[in-house]
C-alpha cells in the first residue's frame, strides 16, 4: 500500500537510482503517472517531460481498455473484442473522441516537442500502475518509432499477466508490486485523488527549475 503517488514514486526512484549514470529521459503517462515520475526525475536529476496515450474503453465500462491510442500509433486487444462481440466500427465516436483529447494534452503539456528528445536516448517511461496495460503497450509502441537507445517500463504496481506480456517490448521493466488479484490501481494507494491539468503543469515547471 503506497500513501500516494508521490510515495510511490519515492520507492520506485530507489529501484532506478543505478540508471542516473546514463542520464536518462524521463517520461510519464499522463496524469496519474505524472507525479509518480516527478519524484524518479528528480532523484536521477534527469529532465521531467509526458508521454500522451489514451485508452479506448468498452462502451458500457469505459475503465476497461479494449485499445489505445499514442502518436502515429492505434492498438487493439483482438481476444477481448471477440470476447465481448464488438467490432472496432463500434468504437468509432470513443476513438474520435479520445484522438481530440490526445491532441489537447499534447498541446497543453508541451509534448510533441518531447518526440525529437528520445533518439539515442535511455528512456523511463512511467505510470502509477497497470491493469491491462494497453495504453502503455500503445505508448511503448510509438516512443519505439523514435528509436530510444534503451527503453524501461517502471510502475509501483501492476498486474502479474500484465507485467508477463510487456516484458517482452522493453529492456528492463520494474515493478515493485504485483498482487495475484489485482482489480483496481486505486486499491493500492491510501490516496488516489485525481490529478489535474493544472497540476500536471505545475510539476512539469517545477521540474524544470
Amino acid at each position: 500500500m503506497f500513501q500516494d503517488r508521490f510515495d510511490a514514486g519515492k520507492q520506485l526512484a530507489d529501484k532506478l537510482k543505478d540508471y542516473a549514470s546514463q542520464k536518462p529521459l524521463v517520461l510519464a503517462l499522463p496524469r496519474g503517472g505524472v507525479p509518480v515520475a516527478f519524484v524518479v526525475a528528480q532523484a536521477l536529476k534527469s529532465p521531467l517531460h509526458v508521454f500522451v496515450a489514451r485508452k479506448i474503453g468498452v462502451p458500457w465500462q469505459p475503465e476497461l481498455g479494449i485499445g489505445a491510442i499514442a502518436p502515429g500509433v492505434q492498438i487493439f486487444n483482438r481476444e477481448l473484442l471477440q470476447e465481448l462481440d464488438l467490432k472496432i466500427s463500434d468504437l468509432t465516436e470513443i476513438i474520435k473522441r479520445e484522438e481530440q483529447e490526445l491532441k489537447r494534452r499534447l498541446t497543453i503539456y508541451g509534448a510533441e516537442e518531447n518526440l525529437e528528445k528520445i533518439k539515442g536516448k535511455t528512456v523511463i517511461l512511467i505510470d502509477d500502475g497497470l491493469a491491462t496495460g494497453i495504453t502503455a503497450e500503445a505508448a511503448l509502441k510509438s516512443l519505439k518509432q523514435w528509436a530510444p537507445k534503451k527503453l524501461i517500463l517502471a510502475v509501483p504496481v501492476g498486474s502479474p499477466s500484465t507485467i508477463e506480456h510487456l516484458k517482452k517490448s522493453v529492456a528492463e521493466l520494474v515493478c515493485l508490486e504485483m498482487p495475484p488479484n489485482l482489480y483496481a490501481i486505486g486499491a493500492y494507494y491510501l490516496d488516489f485523488s485525481q490529478i489535474s491539468d493544472e497540476e500536471v503543469i505545475d510539476l512539469l515547471k517545477k521540474s524544470r527549475s
